[in-house]
C-alpha cells in the first residue's frame, strides 16, 4: 500500500509543479487530506505584468506606423514578453498557490494563443489565471472575448456578409465541444453570430454593431437572433462540452490512457455543478483511484514541468533569467508560444533522440558540470527577438546559477535521493546506488536527476 509520504508527491506533481525542498519535511508528517486541503485554499490573485515601460501606441493602427517606429514596438513588446514568461514560470516555482499556476498552466495550453502585442499576451493569461479554478463558464466567455484571441482566430475580419469561421470553429473543436459534436451548418451559423465582435484601440472588447449580423441563426437545433454569447450558452448546454474538458484535464492530470467511466462519472458531476471546476478538481485529488499504482508516475513531464519541478527542488539564483527562455525552446514548449491554436502535445510528443539526450543533461548543466551542446535555432516568429541579444546568445550555453548546496544537502543528509525524487525506482536501482555509494550528496542528486526515470512524475 502507498504511504502518504508518497501519495503527497503524487499530489504535489500533479496538482502543482512539484514537491519543493522545504516541503520535504512536512510531506514526510503530513496527510495527504490535510495537504490536499492546503492546495485547494483558496489565495489572494496577485495578476503578471511586466516592469518595462508603457507606451500609447494605437495597436490597431500599428499597419500604419513607418517603418522605424514599427520596429521600436515590435523590439518592446518581445521584451515585455519574455517578462511575461518568465514571471508566469516564477509563480510556478515560487507560489504557495501551487493548484491555480497549475490549473492556468492546463488552460494557457487549452486555450492556446500567440500574439506579438504583450498587453494582450498579459491580459489573456491573467484572465486564465484569475478564472483557472472558478466556473469554466466565466473562463470561457472571459477568454472569448480577449483581443488575444480575438486577433489570433482573426475575428476582426468576422463581417456581416463576410463571416470569417475561424473563430467560431475553434471555439467548437478545440475550446469546448470537440470534433463530432456539431455541423458545418452550426459553424457558418455560429460565424454569423460572432460578428462585430472585436476591441478597441486600448484593446478592451466591445460589439462593432454595424458589423453584425442580426439576423436569425440556427445552431445546435435552436433557431433565434443569437449573438455570441447566446452561442457560448448554447454550447454549454451540451453535455458534451462538460465530457470534452473533463476527458481533457483526466489526461493532464491522471493517465494518457483514459478511464471511460470515472470520465463519465466526473463529467456528469462536472455538468451538474454548473462547470464548477475547483470541485471537479477536488473530486479528482480526493479519490481513492487518483493514487493507484497504474497512475502514479506514468507521466512524461512537459519541459515547463520538468524545469519548474528542478528549481523548486534545487533552490537557485539565475545571474541571466533570460537563459530560462533558451532552454523552452530547446525542450518545445515556451510559454505564450504554442505552435498552434491546438496547444502543445503531450505525452510521448515530448520525447524524442535529440530532446531525451538534453532533458536528462538539464541537471548536470544547470549545477556547472558540463556546458550546453546544442544551439538554439534562430527563428524570428519563436526566439521573441533572443538572436539579437549578442550578450544573451554566448550565455546561456553556461547559465550562472548558483545553487543553495547547504541547504540541499542538509535536508537530504539522512534521506535516500531516489525515493525522494522518483516516483517510478528504475530496474537497475540496486545497482546504481551502489555505484553512487561514498560519493558526495551533492552528485547523487545531480545524477539521480539525470535518469530517465526522473523525467516522470
Amino acid at each position: 500500500m502507498m504511504s502518504d509520504f508518497k501519495k503527497n508527491i503524487h499530489l504535489a506533481n500533479r496538482a502543482g509543479f512539484g514537491m519543493g525542498l522545504q516541503q520535504i519535511t512536512v510531506f514526510e508528517q503530513q496527510s495527504t487530506a490535510v495537504l490536499w486541503k492546503q492546495y485547494a485554499q483558496e489565495h489572494e490573485f496577485h495578476p503578471i505584468s511586466f516592469n518595462t515601460e508603457q507606451t500609447n501606441v494605437d495597436y490597431t493602427a500599428l499597419s500604419k506606423l513607418n517603418a522605424a517606429d514599427k520596429k521600436q514596438v515590435q523590439q518592446l513588446n518581445r521584451k515585455r514578453n519574455i517578462e511575461i514568461n518568465l514571471n508566469f514560470l516564477n509563480e510556478m516555482v515560487h507560489s504557495e498557490d501551487q493548484l491555480r499556476e497549475k490549473m492556468a498552466f492546463f488552460w494557457h495550453g487549452h486555450f492556446a494563443s500567440r500574439v506579438i502585442n504583450a498587453n494582450f499576451s498579459a491580459h489573456i493569461l491573467n484572465e486564465i489565471r484569475k478564472n483557472a479554478l472558478g466556473s469554466f463558464r466565466d473562463l470561457l466567455f472571459a477568454v472569448s472575448k480577449t483581443p488575444a484571441m480575438l486577433n489570433f482566430l482573426n475575428n476582426q475580419q468576422n463581417k456581416k456578409d463576410h463571416p470569417n469561421e475561424n473563430f467560431a470553429r475553434e471555439v467548437m473543436e478545440l475550446f469546448t465541444m470537440g470534433r463530432g459534436n456539431y455541423t458545418e451548418s452550426d459553424v457558418k451559423e455560429a460565424a454569423r453570430a460572432f460578428t462585430g465582435w472585436s476591441y478597441d484601440k486600448d484593446g478592451h472588447f466591445l460589439v462593432r454593431k454595424k458589423f453584425h449580423d442580426s439576423g436569425s441563426k440556427t445552431f445546435l437545433g435552436k433557431t433565434g437572433n443569437f449573438d455570441g454569447n447566446a452561442i457560448l450558452d448554447i454550447i454549454l448546454e451540451r453535455p458534451a462540452t462538460a465530457r470534452f474538458i473533463t476527458e481533457k484535464l483526466y489526461r493532464f492530470l491522471v493517465n494518457e490512457q483514459v478511464d471511460q467511466d470515472i470520465v463519465d462519472t466526473l463529467s456528469k458531476d462536472f455538468f451538474d455543478s454548473g462547470y464548477d471546476i475547483r470541485r471537479l478538481l477536488d473530486r479528482v485529488f480526493t479519490a481513492a483511484w487518483f493514487y493507484d499504482s497504474k497512475n502514479v508516475g506514468n507521466k512524461i513531464k512537459s519541459p515547463v514541468e520538468l524545469m519548474a519541478g528542478i528549481m523548486r527542488m534545487l533552490p537557485m539564483e539565475i545571474a541571466n533569467p533570460e537563459n530560462l527562455i533558451v532552454y523552452q525552446k530547446l525542450l518545445g514548449q515556451m510559454l505564450l508560444y504554442p505552435p498552434n491554436v491546438a496547444g502543445w502535445a503531450s505525452g510521448k510528443a515530448w520525447i524524442d533522440s535529440s530532446t531525451l539526450f538534453l532533458r536528462m543533461q538539464i541537471p548536470q548543466i544547470w549545477t556547472g558540470l558540463r556546458p550546453l551542446d546544442l544551439d538554439a535555432q534562430n527563428d524570428d516568429d519563436l526566439d521573441m527577438g533572443l538572436k539579437q541579444s549578442l550578450a544573451l546568445a554566448k550565455a546561456y550555453k553556461n547559465p550562472k546559477i548558483s545553487i543553495d548546496w547547504a541547504g540541499v544537502e542538509a535536508v537530504f543528509a539522512d534521506r535516500d535521493p531516489f525515493e525522494l525524487l522518483l516516483q517510478q525506482q528504475p530496474s537497475f536501482g540496486k545497482a546504481l546506488r551502489d555505484s553512487y555509494a561514498g560519493g558526495s550528496r551533492r552528485r547523487t542528486i545531480i545524477e539521480v536527476m539525470s535518469i530517465p526515470e526522473y523525467q516522470l512524475c
